[in-house]
């Protein structure tokens, strides 16, 4: 009997175990994990929208969270660059109004420099712990908050008045766009930094 007993608790213990790794692999255990992470920051909804797709890859890793919303970001980024880029050919952009558009293109290529590093920089730290940890981690949150820097330089480069307001307002709605993707980066590190310090 006790045999018996001491058998299904071993079963149950199986079932149980089995059970909660499913959990932690399933889509709903990685969605509720993704909207949890996206609360800590300053766009979750956002965050949410633009994460929830890597969620197979995400799953319920910190450091996953991290580099896929440093992925959408750097992808944004690159868009956001290319389209300004076309905005300097636009006919009748001239004087002031050029000259920012030209300083945005620059910002924003150092954006996307310094968000691939941040990629490059997370990817390869693999199970490194403790000082070693601390100094990559710090190369990753420095950069991010730079490209951050970048993006809004590039948006207060339009404030005030000119002669191509939609042209001002189009390249605006675009960065700040990526700005706000990259501020939820950067809140998803400074988190992984946090959980892993």
């Amino acid at each position: 009997m006790a045999r018996l007993c001491l058998s299904f608790l071993l079963l149950l213990s199986i079932i149980y175990t089995s059970s909660a790794t499913a959990a932690k692999r399933s889509p709903a255990g990685a969605t509720d994990f993704i909207k949890a992470s996206c609360g800590a920051t300053r766009y979750p909804n956002l965050c949410f929208e633009s994460l929830s797709v890597y969620r197979s890859t995400i799953q319920r890793s910190p450091r996953q969270m991290a580099q896929a919303a440093l992925s959408v970001s750097l992808a944004r980024a690159r868009s956001a660059t290319n389209y300004v880029s076309m905005m300097t050919r636009v006919e009748g952009i001239k004087g002031r109004d050029f000259q920012a558009v030209k300083d945005c293109v620059d910002n924003m290529g150092d954006s996307v420099d310094r968000l691939s590093r941040s990629i490059k920089e997370l990817g390869q730290m693999g199970q490194v712990r403790g000082q070693s940890f601390i100094w990559h981690m710090s190369n990753v949150q420095t950069w991010v908050s730079a490209a951050l820097t970048d993006e809004n330089t590039c948006v207060d480069g339009f404030m005030g008045h000119g002669s191509n307001e939609n042209v001002k307002a189009a390249i605006k709605s675009r960065v700040v766009g990526v700005a706000q993707v990259t501020s939820n980066a950067l809140a998803l590190v400074n988190r992984f930094a946090a959980k892993h310090h």
